[in-house]
């Protein structure tokens, strides 16, 4: 008689777990066996339908070693998991992955630091590995959540709380990555992820953030065991942006938006101001304008806020105006300005009442004055540098937009119209400064210039000062302005090096139709005697810009009119000017000097008031 004596006998183990078994040496500290490694490699391959077999084996040995603290046969379990997914690429992977991604998060869930490190640096490798075949089922909403919090880890050493939290920085990229361009995964993008992997990434950039920002080129770390949490954090930020499609804009601002809120950083400027330097340069060119108008919203959500938190935010656009590429205010391009014209004229208001609501009743938040004067400036600052990304037509529209906000042009005017006039022009000023055109009557349509030379005779020098500079601005095409800024006399034009063009028919036309206009409202502002020391300057440069600028032979004849109407006014003293003719007219402008000086008339230039 035989008898089989199966029992325990290893010999008829399955083999995928005799090869399993063999990795594992008897003293860990020897480290996997690679010979044996390397057959399981090979019968892995040749045999892809055990994989997922081999997966469930080895997950059963780590969780069992997890228990029985024998972390040393757990480091040599995920080595050998991080090879056979590294040689692995089949149909069968799938079922093999989630046996991995089952012992990962059981090294996540651990307490041990140790563990927690390996675990993700397991994971990344795995993010890094590109699938053939897609899964239908995987999620990967524990592992948002768990790096998320190893981002905010508070162990108590120093060394290993930044060793953690760099981890977690790491494992949310390899999320990300592994997450960001497959359709079958649930979407990144959804603020229940969001809201746990951009406040995580700006926590660990707020704690160590350094004075000045990263350059818009994409960074690139030579060594990563030398990357602190911050510049980690920072290329992570940096990728996530840059992989953002357009309808993800909002979902991925929207988070740093409210970690500012909960914060208190918009008070501070620099760590806000930083934070949309990384969005405005990671994200793709044309979509910055999402990213302009989130921030337009968020500021019109805060109109009762105080006025250092909406300074903060202005603050935050200027700078996101000055990244944007050219046109990038989007198509609601009067939206924008209308926006920033509302909070001018709130915190006008504000400054006027004292209050936000208006009332003076116990407990109502009192306004600070110069909180609200520095607010305004940064308006007008930002208004000034939306304007310069805007093409030539648009500004124009911009123009016309903001002059019919001015009140003063309508019979019935507000409390606070003197402010917020002032207010108002001086946006007018940033928007027209650097303004060029070829085409004046375009520039300038009676629209337009009308209502502003209206402006130029209110009683108010402020408001009168204010539109001669906008004047200047639009008149002045060659930059000439400068070199009339001290008023002498000149014998030879020539040292100014004044550029100069010949007078286009648009000009000519352009002179006919508003010529007399400007003549008039000069000589009128003239004899204010409101006006002070720099009017008369401004008065001075606008006369000798129109003249380089503007003058033909009838324009010639009208300056030296106003010229002799202003010199024999004896109820003023007048800051006069020296009358210069285009540098291409050489002949008449010798011929003019030698007609005054028979005539005996002297053209003169007072210095002083």
């Amino acid at each position: 008689m035989y008898f089989l004596f199966c029992g325990c006998c290893g010999a008829l183990r399955p083999r995928y777990k005799r090869l399993v078994d063999n990795i594992f040496p008897e003293d860990p500290e020897d480290g996997l066996v690679k010979a044996n490694m390397e057959k399981l490699t090979f019968y892995a391959l040749s045999a892809p339908e055990k994989l997922d077999r081999i997966g469930a084996y080895l997950s059963e040995r780590l969780s069992r070693d997890v228990a029985r603290h024998r972390y040393g046969y757990v480091c040599i379990a995920m080595e050998a998991l991080d090879q056979l997914l590294m040689a692995c690429h089949c149909q069968s992977i799938n079922l093999f992955v989630e046996s991995f991604l089952k012992m990962v998060r059981k090294l996540l869930e651990s307490d041990k630091p140790n563990l927690q490190i390996l675990g993700t640096n397991s994971f990344v490798k795995f993010a890094n590995i590109e699938e053939d075949t897609p899964s239908y089922h995987r999620s990967y909403d524990f592992f948002v959540s768990r790096f998320s919090e190893m981002c905010h880890s508070s162990y108590e050493d120093p060394d290993i709380r930044t060793n953690i939290r760099m981890a977690g920085i790491r494992g949310l990229q390899g999320v990300v990555r592994k997450t960001v361009n497959d359709e079958l995964q649930a979407n990144i993008w959804d603020p229940q992820h969001m809201d746990k992997i951009v406040p995580s990434l700006l926590f660990n950039l707020q704690s160590g953030e350094r004075t000045e920002s990263r350059s818009p080129s994409p960074l690139q770390a030579s060594e990563k065991e030398k990357e602190s949490p911050v510049e980690l954090t920072e290329r992570c930020f940096r990728e996530l942006l840059g992989r953002a499609a357009y309808g993800n804009i909002k979902n991925a601002v929207n988070p740093v938006l409210t970690h500012l809120d909960n914060h208190c950083l918009w008070e501070g400027k620099t760590f806000a101001v930083r934070c949309f330097k990384i969005i405005m340069y990671s994200i793709q060119s044309q979509h910055s304008h999402l990213v302009i108008q989130q921030l337009l919203g968020h500021l019109d959500a805060n109109s009762k806020n105080s006025a250092t938190v909406r300074a903060g935010i202005v603050e935050v656009l200027l700078e996101a105006a000055a990244i944007a590429a050219s046109g990038s205010v989007g198509p609601t391009v009067l939206e924008v300005f209308n926006t920033l014209l509302r909070q001018l004229r709130l915190s006008v208001d504000y400054e006027l009442t004292g209050t936000y609501d208006g009332s003076t009743n116990i407990g109502t938040k009192i306004i600070k004055a110069h909180e609200e004067r520095q607010l305004q400036e940064a308006v007008i600052r930002t208004i000034g540098s939306f304007a310069n990304t805007l093409p030539t037509y648009q500004r124009s529209e911009v123009m016309l937009f903001i002059l019919g906000k001015i009140p003063g042009l309508h019979p019935t005017l507000p409390d606070g119209t003197r402010m917020i006039q002032v207010m108002l022009l001086k946006s007018l000023v940033q928007v027209t400064a650097g303004y060029e055109t070829t085409n004046m009557l375009t520039a300038m349509p009676s629209s337009f210039l009308e209502p502003l030379l209206s402006l130029s005779l209110t009683e108010d020098p402020e408001v009168r000062l204010l539109v001669l500079q906008i004047l200047l601005s639009l008149i002045d095409r060659h930059d000439n302005r400068p070199k009339f800024s001290n008023v002498s006399i000149i014998s030879d034009i020539s040292v100014l090096k004044l550029k100069v063009d010949k007078c286009s028919r648009q000009d000519n036309l352009f002179m006919k139709k508003h010529g007399q206009q400007l003549y008039r409202h000069i000589y009128l502002g003239c004899k204010e005697q409101s006006s002070g020391r720099e009017h008369y300057q401004t008065l001075f440069t606008l006369l000798a810009l129109l003249s380089v600028e503007l003058a033909n032979e009838e324009v010639v004849v009208d300056l030296i009119r106003l010229s002799l109407a202003l010199q024999v006014s004896t109820s003023f003293i007048i800051y006069y000017i020296t009358y210069y003719l285009r540098g291409s007219r050489v002949l008449l402008c010798h011929h003019f000097r030698w007609v005054l000086h028979l005539k005996g008339a002297c053209i003169t230039v007072w210095e002083t008031y």
